[in-house]
Order: structure tokens, then sequence, then C-alpha cells
């Protein structure tokens, strides 16, 4: 067994190496100082998950009995995280991704509709992500109706109530949360489960198509970056593959943690991969600096490991990445390890390299189609968002007011 101090400090370093935020090192160092009093308090030293546990339930107010009751808030959640990453920590050395603990509790009636509507939305072709987002949409929805009467008394009040739950969200969540509903509400409605007309209370929200300008990198700084990846070490070889594939080739994230073994051509210097947003597939060609750095990390860096995915997490449980997991915190990590500056308006995940490439390609002038290619766009319309993050692009679409107008229609 491990004293709590010595197991609080070598997971705070760990958490420190992980790239947490210092707001969020704040709050768990907070959360660990009142741990290790109510262990002194009963005479212990050494790391216990019981006592951790018994902790949890005294800081909670009893968390077992609000778990029964289905009355559990985040915050409750949140201490129960803090105790289970101590006990992964002492037993694994490593940080796991597995802290989910239902704070919304369905009942199996409940349960049963949720994955009825699942079944339904994979009936019609739907991608896994959007199955995956509408569920949690639609488990929020009823289990917010389920506190008002259920679905057999739902009506536009209801509906009205669980949209004002919606303010302060970004127009393009609202939007998205809105269709997840009426998806629920039209599934619902022809399986008799509620009264078709309660879909005509859902409002239109539909946020301005392309409002958002795309955040993208200086590309000196993206050289930075990849220039302060340590590649000695087997987590540094793989995150340089990974960012390399982002921004040479403008993989979506979720492709990049997909991709596996059986996607590579060698041979013909190519990579083909199925877009999980789309469903469509892509060929593009395995440019040598990419491949080289895929190979770097399969031959040195990859764990002994089954999975057909091609990269994995270095922690245990080694295995994939799940689809939840952005890889946000990998550019982050080597963005600070390259001081190169994080703004808080600005968004800087690995979305952000592939607006960057698109950005660069245009600028370059390439053909938007042959873009669109590249970056899986169904449409090349999706593709003229770029313009807008280009001042050099704008400038030359500026209209010159003193021409004529017969020169400004050329």
């Amino acid at each position: 067994m491990v004293a709590v101090s010595e197991l609080v400090f070598g997971l705070d370093a760990e958490l420190v190496r992980l790239g947490y935020k210092a707001s969020t090192m704040a709050w768990y160092r907070g959360c660990w100082r009142r741990m290790e009093r109510f262990f002194a308090s009963r005479g212990v030293q050494e790391f216990s998950l019981d006592l951790a546990m018994a902790w949890v339930d005294q800081a909670c107010g009893g968390f077992f009995d609000k778990e029964q009751a289905g009355t559990l808030k985040p915050t409750d959640v949140y201490l129960f995280r803090v105790a289970q990453m101590l006990d992964d920590f002492a037993v694994h050395g490593a940080v796991l991704r597995r802290y989910s603990r239902t704070v919304d509790k369905l009942t199996a009636e409940q349960a049963d509709v949720l994955a009825r509507f699942q079944a339904w939305l994979e009936s019609a072709d739907c991608a896994a992500s959007t199955v995956r987002a509408y569920a949690t949409v639609a488990g929020e929805f009823i289990a917010f109706a389920g506190a008002r009467g259920g679905l057999a008394g739902l009506d536009a009040g209801v509906i009205d109530a669980f949209v004002a739950t919606l303010a302060g969200y970004q127009a393009k969540t609202v939007e998205h949360k809105l269709c997840a509903v009426r998806s629920f509400l039209r599934f619902a409605g022809g399986s008799g489960l509620v009264d078709e007309a309660v879909l005509e209370a859902v409002p239109a929200a539909k946020s301005a198509r392309q409002a958002r300008i795309p955040s993208v990198w200086n590309p000196a700084d993206v050289t930075k970056i990849l220039e302060a990846i340590d590649r000695g070490n087997p987590c540094g070889k793989r995150d340089y593959a990974i960012i390399l594939l982002v921004t040479r080739l403008g993989l979506r994230g979720i492709d990049v943690k997909r991709l596996q073994f059986a996607d590579f051509d060698w041979p013909g210097n190519r990579l083909s991969v199925v877009q999980a947003k789309t469903g469509h597939r892509v060929q593009l060609p395995l440019l040598k600096d990419v491949g080289w750095a895929v190979i770097d990390y399969l031959r040195s860096g990859r764990p002994q490991s089954d999975c057909p995915q091609v990269f994995l997490r270095h922690t245990a449980p080694i295995g994939p990445f799940a689809d939840q997991d952005h890889l946000h915190q990998i550019l982050v990590k080597h963005a600070r390890a390259a001081h190169v500056p994080l703004g808080e308006k600005r968004r800087h995940g690995m979305h952000s390299l592939r607006h960057t490439l698109a950005t660069r390609l245009m600028e370059d002038g390439t053909p938007i189609e042959q873009i669109a290619d590249i970056l899986g766009h169904q449409s090349v319309r999706s593709t003229g968002v770029y313009l807008k993050s280009s001042l050099g692009l704008l400038a030359k679409c500026a209209l010159d007011p003193d021409g004529s107008a017969s020169e400004a229609t050329r």
C-alpha cells in the first residue's frame, strides 16, 4: 500500500504532465487536502479506496443514498472521480478514462424507450456519431419530461421549459439539441408514445450557416509545435504522427483515431479512409514526412497490441482512443511546450489544424473543388467558409469604390 500523501504527490505531477489547466489543478488539490484531513482524522496514512469512498459519501451528504434515489448532482460525481482516480493511479500508475457515473437516472421503461430510439436511428442509416449524440440529448429530454408527467403527458409547456434550459448555449449547440429532440419526437410520435402534434411546439433555432470564422494557426506556430515534440519517447512519436496527419492531410480527429493498418497502401503511397462524418471513402497521397512519422511510431513507439487501430493510448488499459476523446490535450500540451500562446477566445483543437491546411491551400491557389476532395466535403459551399479566415483572400474580394459598375461585375 502507498501513503495518501505520496499518492497525491505522484498524481499531481502526472496531471500537470497531461496538461490539466491551473484552475482544474487548484480544484483537485483542494479536494485532496480535504481527503487527507479525513484520513488523518481516522489515524490512517495509507490510501484505501473504501475509506476514500467514505469521504466521498460524507462530503456529498450521502453519495450512495443519492445514487439510489437518482438525485446525484454533477458536483457529487466529480468527487467520486477524485477518489476513483487516486485508486486507479495507485493500481496502474496511470490516469484512466472511465469515471462515468449517471447523474440523471432513467427508469427501466425510459431506458427501453431510449434504446428503441437508438435502434430507430441506426435503421435509418444515421452515422454512429449522430446516433450517439442524439441519444445523449434524448436521454436528457426523457429524464426532464419524466419529472414533469412523463412522455404520455408531454405538451408544449414541457417543451418550452426544456428549451429554456438551453439559454446560454451557443446557437449551433442549441440547434443541434433541438434537432435531436425533434428527431426523438418523430420516433415517439410514430410509436404512439406522444401526441404527434407536440412536434410543432419545438421552435426553429437555426444558426446562421457558416457564421463563425474558422480558427486557424500561424504556419510558423505549427512548425514550432511540431519541432517541440520530443520524438525520443513513444508518446512523442505517436503525437508527432497524429498532428502531421491532420496538418498535412487534413484528416478529422475521429478518422485519425479510427485509422487502421488496412487503410495504408504502402506500395502505392496512398491512404484510403472511410470518413466517420460522411461515410464516404477518400483517397489521399501518403506524403513522405507523414509516412515516415507513422513508420517510426509503429517500429519504435506503439505498444504491443492486437488492436487493428494504428494509434493507441499509452496508459492502462492499452487500447484505441475513444470516440469522445478529441485529442485536444495532445495539441495543447505540445503548444505549451513550444511556448505558442493559446488565447481564450480562439479554438485550438485538432480541427483548427484542418482549418489551417484548408486556408493555406486556398491561399496557394488550389482549386476549391480539389480542397473539398482533400477535406472530404460533400459540397464546395462547406469549403468556401475558409475564405473568411484569410485577410489576403478577403482583400482580393474587395470592390474598388471608385471603379465602374461594369468592372465590379466582371
